[in-house]
């Protein structure tokens, strides 16, 4: 029997949540039971452990959330994914809200498989609303900060595609707003030069399609990752065409973009708002287009929110800071 007591609090409640088996207990418990630690601590309960089942103490209110909350981890487990931080965190927040049944949904699809064989899953509720955005429309928005998986959920929905038939291409493309004068110095041509801001597009080509097939069909053509001033004057069908870091396109480009949209082709356009690179008075073309085309049939918007960082947790508390910072600046402004 293993027992942890936190603050002291008035029992009013004892719950059982019966894992089923030693390997769910141990995975739901995490490493020196660091989960349930993290869970008493938080619910401000006392737990314990009595064969394979967890027994929580507290505040009726309490027990509950705790409650589901160790249900939530349970059907991670079940569904064969590693609890970490951030799925703790987020199984305690959507717990509180009254959600909880939402973790089991959440898990249960599998976006795509990479080229090892391990399922790609949505992990919060705003990734799944996003995935099943892009699916049903041809032109969808995602905005959101770093780690919300905007880019890489995307570029696994246009392997999908491409392995299905339902596009001959995969094109990937982003403004490179810093290839005149910092990279200008740099040996090679243009394409050379914007490699690195191409760089998290090819590493997640490369996981869903492992480094062999990836490099031929580079060669071949059917996978293109090109700077956006490439995309001028072409019309893109039959296509998979994800735009990443689309805040630092101007509104010239963004429109020019759009316009490309060719006959059996899907768009994704992402990118972080708060984290603009173009110069002073340029107004981004991701704001605009979102703005204008909110609403618009067949173009999906999805804001994407800290929430959905499925980073380490502490990326989560960085956006909430800068967050708060940025909403303290704008009322001093208006002021």
């Amino acid at each position: 029997m293993r027992e942890f007591r936190g603050r002291k609090i008035f029992t009013q409640k004892t719950v059982t949540v019966e894992t089923g088996g030693l390997d769910k207990l141990q995975k739901v418990l995490g490493v020196f039971d660091e989960n349930l630690t993290a869970i008493a601590r938080e619910l401000e309960l006392v737990y314990r452990v009595e064969g394979t089942a967890i027994v929580l103490d507290g505040e009726e209110a309490n027990t509950a959330l705790g409650q589901e909350v160790l249900k939530n981890l349970l059907s991670i487990v079940e569904a064969g994914e590693n609890i970490d931080k951030s799925s703790l965190s987020y199984c305690i927040e959507l717990a509180r809200e009254g959600r909880a049944e939402d973790i089991g949904g959440i898990m249960k699809d599998v976006v795509a498989v990479t080229s090892r064989g391990k399922p790609v899953k949505c992990k919060t509720a705003g990734q799944k609303d996003y995935v099943a955005a892009i699916k049903r429309n041809t032109v969808t928005f995602g905005t959101g900060p770093a780690g919300t998986g905007k880019t890489y959920l995307a570029v696994c929905l246009a392997v999908a595609a491409y392995k299905g038939k339902q596009v001959e291409k995969i094109i990937l493309t982003r403004p490179a707003v810093e290839a005149g004068e910092k990279l200008g110095f740099l040996p090679g041509d243009l394409q050379t030069k914007v490699d690195p801001y191409l760089r998290p597009l090819y590493d997640a080509l490369q996981e869903m399609f492992g480094q062999e097939t990836y490099a031929k069909l580079m060669e071949k053509g059917v996978i293109e990752v090109a700077p956006l001033a490439y995309m001028r004057g072409r019309t893109l069908s039959a296509s998979f065409v994800i735009l990443d870091e689309a805040q630092n396109a101007t509104r010239e480009q963004m429109k020019m973009f759009l316009t490309r949209l060719g006959e059996g082709s899907k768009m994704v356009i992402t990118g972080d708002l708060t984290q603009t690179d173009l110069p002073d008075g340029k107004t981004s073309g991701l704001k605009q287009a979102v703005q204008l085309l909110k609403g618009v049939e067949d173009i999906a918007v999805c804001a994407l929110s800290e929430r959905d960082v499925v980073r380490h947790p502490l990326v989560t508390r960085i956006v909430r800071a800068y967050e708060k910072d940025a909403a303290k600046r704008s009322k001093g402004e208006k002021s």
